[in-house]
């Protein structure tokens, strides 16, 4: 008797349809054929013991089970559990009329129970798409698939329950999330807010002109001069998530496994701080089964990286390409995947070996050749990627003992906001392009045009800094955020002054 139930196998950050095909004929023996990995070999052993405990007996007759498509590589153990129905159902011990109307996804404990799986979201959109009328899943996912409507969505806690509802002697309830009100509901809750600051307006400032445009930024300053504490307050001040931009990074992170428990929506902006030990694999994803790296899961996000000349340059040149097309292909030999990655990316560095460079009251220890080494830690390709440099001064004894509260992230981000919504307006047509950040050279000829005098100072930047082609997009793209910040149609010659006051590192001298 041959039976097909259908399941899904992952493939970057989107899910495609698994025909499992179970074929039961006389003999004792058991194939898994479809290009199975390790783990969706040994689920012979759970689906055997889980229905054994349930009171099942594994059919004494020859089973072959086929994962089609066979050229695709099946990953992981979410299989366990619409291979066991199909089993069952070529045993008679199940009707099969309704299982063509359903996705089945799960891993089976040795006891029948059911293990949550990742990617939940993408099978559940796949599914939808493919006109099936439901998804039967673990009870622990059930929150995360049901944003999806349009289709029921029917977690279960074991084996036995998904045998009894298609017996029909068991109904199972749909699990239904308002999708709006998920949203919503925790867009505004934040562990750190930029209150607590004291001082460091100008950094205040330049963090601001970062947000409200989306730029990349980077913060240099001698240690506890409050870099990680700002760095950390940057998601406050961002504009929410629209409800497109969650859908697409609860994705990446469902794929990933980080969604965390009954967790339905990622509602707030991801905040990603790897360690400097960090491999590159690690940061753009791959690996022998192929996962999301930082800067996938950093997407519609912040991407923080502390201590930046600590990491390998190995890692810290492959952001490059990222930083400007905002996706990253990975390309092996067995496989291409494309994952989303356009993140701000946030870095933090000591001036010098010691720290203490530029220090205002304490002396800094190294020789100039000594900073000029840990400087170029950092290529110039990736520093002229980074629209904003901004030096970090410690706060001094009597505004860190003002008992005042500085002003709250809830009205920075108010501000933010409405410059964001300037630029939205401005690139409505443009598919893919929401804020300054992402212009392109044709549209900063149209939005970002200087006046004569702002030429003019530009030019003369441009020559005493020495900047390349890309610093000049870079400064007129800060210029532009500016100029929405204050609400201005055209870009003034103090825009301009204030995004060239930006590049720090380019300065002639800077580091000795």
């Amino acid at each position: 008797m041959l039976v097909k139930v259908y399941g899904a196998a992952l493939q970057g950050i989107d899910a495609t349809i698994v025909t499992i095909e179970v074929n039961s004929s006389r003999g004792i023996k058991f194939f898994l054929v479809g290009l199975p990995d390790n783990a969706v070999k040994e689920s012979h052993e759970r689906i055997h013991s889980a229905l054994l405990v349930n009171g099942y007996k594994f059919p004494t007759r020859q089973i072959i089970v086929n994962l089609a498509p066979a050229d695709i590589k099946k990953e992981g153990s979410a299989y366990d559990l619409p291979m066991a129905i199909g089993i069952l159902a070529t045993a008679e011990e199940i009707q099969a009329e309704k299982l063509s109307q359903y996705m089945i996804i799960g891993e089976l404990g040795l006891d029948g129970g059911l293990q949550p799986i990742r990617g939940a979201l993408p099978i559940a959109i796949e599914a939808k798409k493919k006109g099936f009328k439901g998804l039967i899943l673990p009870i622990q996912n059930a929150k995360e698939a049901a944003v999806v409507n349009g289709i029921e969505i029917l977690g279960v806690k074991n084996l036995k329950q998904v045998i009894n509802f298609f017996n029909g002697t068991q109904s199972l309830e749909a699990t239904i999330v308002n999708t709006q009100e998920e949203f919503y509901k925790q867009q505004y809750s934040f562990p750190y807010d930029f209150s607590d600051v004291k001082g460091q307006e100008s950094v205040k400032r330049a963090l601001e002109v970062a947000a409200s445009g989306g730029h990349n930024l980077i913060m240099i300053g001698s240690p506890g001069s409050g870099k990680s504490m700002m760095a950390k307050r940057l998601p406050s001040i961002l504009p929410p998530l629209t409800l497109e931009e969650s859908l697409e990074t609860t994705k990446i992170h469902s794929v990933a496994g980080k969604l965390g428990k009954d967790k339905s929506l990622v509602t707030i902006r991801p905040f990603r701080s790897p360690h400097h030990t960090i491999s590159q694999v690690a940061m753009v994803g791959g690996g022998t089964n192929p996962q999301s790296g930082e800067i996938s899961l950093s997407h519609n996000g912040i991407l923080f990286l502390d201590e930046l000349p600590e990491f390998s340059r190995s890692v810290l040149e492959v952001l490059r390409q990222p930083l400007e097309d905002r996706h990253i292909t990975i390309s092996r030999a067995k496989y291409c995947l494309d994952y989303p990655a356009s993140f701000m990316l946030i870095a933090s560095m000591n001036p010098c070996p010691c720290g203490y460079y530029n220090h205002p009251t304490r002396s800094c220890v190294c020789t100039p050749g000594q900073v000029q080494r840990y400087l170029n830690r950092i290529s110039g390709p990736l520093l002229d990627r980074i629209d904003i440099q901004v030096e970090i001064v410690p706060v001094p004894f009597e505004k860190l003992s003002d008992t005042r509260k500085g002003e709250s992230s809830a009205t920075i981000r108010e501000r933010v906001i409405k410059s964001r919504e300037i630029q939205a307006k401005r690139f409505k047509d443009y598919r893919g392009i929401y804020c300054n950040a992402q212009m392109e050279s044709k549209l900063l000829h149209k939005y970002a045009q200087p006046d004569t005098a702002g030429l003019a100072l530009l030019k003369s930047a441009m020559i005493k800094l020495n900047l390349s082609a890309r610093a000049y997009d870079r400064i007129l793209k800060v210029s532009r955020t500016i100029a929405d910040m204050e609400g201005s149609e055209n870009i003034k010659t103090a825009h301009l002054a204030e995004a060239i006051s930006y590049r720090n590192l380019d300065r002639a001298g800077w580091a000795g």
